[in-house]
C-alpha cells in the first residue's frame, strides 16, 4: 500500500513537472501584438514602446507606401503615409494592407498575434447633407457607425475565427455615457455620431463572451505640459474621474501594461490624471486592483439622436436669435445715419 501510494505521488508530481514546464514555454513563447491605428499619434507611441519591450508588432494600414520615401524618424513624417513607411521599416515590424472596415485583411491582421490594440478613431465630420431624409451618409466608409462599430465587430469576428490566437481585445473609445451631456452632443454633432458608435461598438465587446476585452476611456489626449508623479487614476466598472489631460505616451503605456493583469481582462477603465500627490506614478498598482465589469451598461444610441436632434434645434434657435439681434441693430443704426444725411 505505502509503495502504491509512493508511486502514486511520484506519478502525479511528474504530471506537474510536465504541466509547469509547459506553462513555463507558453509563457516564454514571443509575443505578437496588432496595432490598429498605428499611423495615428496614440499609434506610433504605442508601436514604439512595444518594440522597446522586444515585442513583436503587426500594424494594419491603408496606405500604398510601396513608393513613399522612408522618413529618417518620426519627426520628419508629414504624412501618415510617412509615418506608415517608417514604422514598416522597424525590426520586429510586419505591415497588413488594408483597413478596419476590411474583414479580410483584419482576419490577417490578427491570425498569429495574442493581443489587439484598437487604438483608431473615426475622424469623419458631419456634412449638412447628412441631415436630409434621403442621406445614405452611414454607408461612407469613414463614416463614425463604418469604423468605430462596424470596425470593432470584424476585429471581434476576426478574434472568433477558428484557430485564431488573438483572444484579447484593447480598445481606445472615449470618457462620458450620458447622452444629454453637453460634450456628447458637441462630439456626435460635428463628428457623424462618433460618441454613439462608440458606445455601440463597446457593447459589441460586453457581448462577446470567447474573447476578453479592455476598454479603455481616457482623457484629452495630446497636451505635452501634463504634470508628471504620482499623478495617475483608474477608475474601473466603467467608472467616473474628473477629465483631464492626459498624454498619449501615458496611454500608450496602459495599453501595453494591462495586457500583463489578466483581472483586467473584460474591463472598462475610466483614465485620467489627477493632482499630484493624489495618485500613482505607475499603472501597475492601479491595475492589480481592477476588477471585471459587473453592472449592466446602457444602450442608448436612440437617446443619442434625439439629444443631437435637439441639440441641432438649440443651436439654430441660437444662430437665428443672433442674427435677427444684428439685422435689428443694423436697421437702428442705418434709421438713426440716414436722416442725418438727407
Amino acid at each position: 500500500m505505502g509503495k502504491r501510494t509512493m508511486t502514486d505521488l511520484l506519478l502525479h508530481f511528474s504530471v506537474l513537472m510536465m504541466m509547469a514546464s509547459v506553462a513555463s514555454a507558453l509563457s516564454s513563447m514571443p509575443k505578437k501584438v496588432a496595432v490598429i491605428g498605428a499611423t495615428g499619434r496614440l499609434g506610433r507611441q504605442t508601436v514604439q514602446k512595444l518594440l522597446s519591450k522586444e515585442i513583436p508588432v503587426k500594424i494594419l494600414v491603408r496606405h500604398d507606401i510601396s513608393a513613399v520615401k522612408v522618413p529618417e524618424n518620426l519627426e520628419n513624417a508629414n504624412t501618415s503615409a510617412e509615418v506608415a513607411a517608417y514604422l514598416a521599416s522597424l525590426p520586429s515590424v510586419e505591415l497588413v494592407k488594408g483597413d478596419v472596415t476590411n474583414k479580410d485583411s483584419v482576419a490577417e491582421l490578427v491570425k498569429d498575434t495574442t493581443a489587439v490594440l484598437a487604438v483608431y478613431g473615426a475622424n469623419r465630420k458631419s456634412k449638412l447633407t447628412d441631415a436630409l431624409p434621403w442621406s445614405k451618409c452611414e454607408d461612407d466608409p469613414s463614416h463614425s457607425k463604418q469604423v468605430n462599430y462596424e470596425g470593432v465587430r470584424n476585429i471581434v469576428t476576426a478574434c472568433q475565427m477558428p484557430g485564431c490566437t488573438c483572444k484579447r481585445i484593447v480598445r481606445i473609445t472615449g470618457k462620458g455615457e450620458d447622452p444629454w451631456n453637453p460634450f456628447s452632443i458637441l462630439i456626435n454633432l460635428l463628428g457623424s455620431m462618433a460618441k454613439a458608435w462608440n458606445n455601440e461598438g463597446e457593447a459589441l465587446l460586453r457581448d462577446c463572451k470567447d474573447v476578453d476585452y479592455t476598454i479603455i476611456r481616457p482623457g484629452v489626449m495630446g497636451r505635452p505640459d501634463c504634470p508628471d508623479g504620482k499623478v495617475l487614476a483608474l477608475a474601473d466598472n466603467g467608472g467616473d474621474l474628473k477629465v483631464s489631460a492626459i498624454p498619449y505616451s501615458t496611454v500608450a503605456d496602459l495599453c501595453i501594461e494591462c495586457l500583463d493583469y489578466p483581472n483586467t481582462a473584460r474591463a472598462t477603465l475610466c483614465a485620467m490624471n489627477v493632482p499630484p500627490g493624489e495618485g500613482e506614478e505607475t499603472y501597475g498598482p492601479l491595475l492589480a486592483k481592477v476588477q471585471p465589469d459587473s453592472r449592466i451598461f446602457p444602450k442608448v444610441f436612440d437617446e443619442h439622436r434625439r439629444a443631437v436632434r435637439a441639440g441641432a434645434v438649440g443651436i439654430s434657435a441660437i444662430l437665428c436669435a443672433g442674427i435677427f439681434a444684428i439685422v435689428s441693430a443694423l436697421r437702428a443704426c442705418l434709421s438713426f445715419i440716414l436722416p442725418a444725411h438727407l
